[in-house]
């Protein structure tokens, strides 16, 4: 570790303790995808806090190297900032959908939600066999886990079968919240959902005479060449794409964070847009007829909205059996065709019809399975709960 962070790291660990001293205020911190975004199941109940209890002091946690849009009157400060320090160490409540610095120490004072950010189809966390991961390995990735979900006092869940899984793999022994997510709450209620559709439409430019692909794979833990270095495989002709459904479709990819920077769609335009950095992906589901996938977890919020999926999975055994390996039977319970060529996704994108008839009893056994405490209150009841322990 490079010994001006180290330090600065043991600085801040006595700021903390020193404020642990003093008496809590009536802060609550909130922080999504390590401050990188203002999105997911912080933001909603951020926003349903704000609406309920516009008094309390809410605070957002931004990395200094994003640069975002937030709603009027937002009250923001600076990740690892020694004014950080101070909120996070005099709030009552933490709230985060990833893990905090592991070094930060909790006194038993604050009350630390973790929203997590996905029903988990990989393995995760003590699950994990191998760690392909830059600067770390399989034991030391599992300790720091351990570390940072021995923190959580209550950690929320949108179905059993998550529960079970992150009670094992997160070493997790305290309050599960089987509310749902409430990044989902926007698909349960329609008047909302329709106006979130016709401004996110309107924001990308979207024309009204074609239907929208949103491509969103997930992250593959092998795609670095060491740490802070990323590689950006596509495993798409995007200039096949136009010639082949540009007439009918406009195709929404969002890549990683870490690989969307290498990410150039200038000459495929408007046809094939890159929304990798649109703050809440959870919008860009309310406009898109179908979801192209992989083994991401968006395939489980996208299925509150019961639309077509299809699954495009090119290096299936690599994945499930030498990189991260799975849960349930995805062979068998992926409630869309799996695909494992370009030529195959643009046969059955062009049968999407007969495809849907074909998966419609799929899609509602997966439905009922994996959205099964959602309600569209998610939010409301993690608010009120965590509301009144800090009157």
């Amino acid at each position: 570790m490079n010994i001006k962070i180290w330090i600065g790291e043991k600085v801040y660990i006595i700021i903390f303790k020193l404020l642990y001293h003093f008496p809590k205020k009536k802060i609550v911190m909130f922080e999504s995808f390590l401050g990188k975004q203002y999105s997911d199941s912080p933001k909603a109940i951020f926003e349903e806090w704000r609406r309920k209890y516009p008094h309390d002091e809410l605070v957002w946690s931004l990395d200094s190297r994003t640069s975002i849009e937030l709603p009027a009157g937002v009250k923001t400060v600076r990740r690892l900032s020694f004014q950080w320090v101070y909120y996070m160490a005099r709030a009552r409540v933490w709230v985060s959908n990833s893990r905090l610095p592991n070094w930060i120490p909790k006194d038993e004072n604050t009350i630390y939600l973790q929203t997590w950010h996905g029903t988990p189809l990989k393995k995760l966390a003590l699950d994990m066999n191998t760690v392909h991961m830059p600067g770390t390995d399989t034991e030391r990735y599992k300790s720091s886990f351990t570390r940072e979900s021995s923190k959580w006092d209550y950690l929320i869940s949108p179905n059993s079968y998550s529960s079970n899984i992150f009670k094992r793999a997160f070493a997790f022994h305290r309050t599960m919240l089987e509310v749902g997510y409430p990044r989902n709450d926007l698909f349960y209620h329609q008047t909302r959902l329709r106006e979130v559709t016709k401004r996110v439409k309107d924001k990308l430019e979207l024309p009204n005479d074609k239907k929208i692909i949103l491509y969103a794979p997930t992250w593959r833990d092998q795609q670095n060449e060491g740490r802070g270095q990323y590689r950006l495989t596509l495993p798409l002709d995007f200039e096949n794409f136009v010639s082949r459904l540009g007439d009918d479709y406009v195709l929404l990819v969002r890549f990683h964070y870490l690989v969307s920077e290498n990410l150039d769609l200038s000459n495929v335009s408007p046809h094939v847009l890159d929304v990798s950095h649109y703050p809440d992906i959870a919008e860009l589901y309310t406009i898109s007829d179908v979801l192209i996938t992989d083994y991401s977890s968006v395939m489980f919020d996208f299925a509150h909205l019961k639309r077509p999926m299809l699954f495009y999975v090119y290096d299936l055994e690599e994945y499930r059996d030498d990189i991260r390996g799975f849960y349930m039977n995805f062979t068998e319970e992926a409630p869309g065709p799996l695909v494992r060529t370009e030529e195959e996704l643009y046969q059955t994108l062009e049968e999407l019809e007969s495809i849907e008839a074909m998966y419609q009893g799929k899609m509602e056994q997966f439905h009922h399975r994996f959205c099964e405490f959602d309600d569209g209150h998610a939010a409301a009841n993690v608010v009120e709960m965590l509301a009144k322990e800090i009157r």
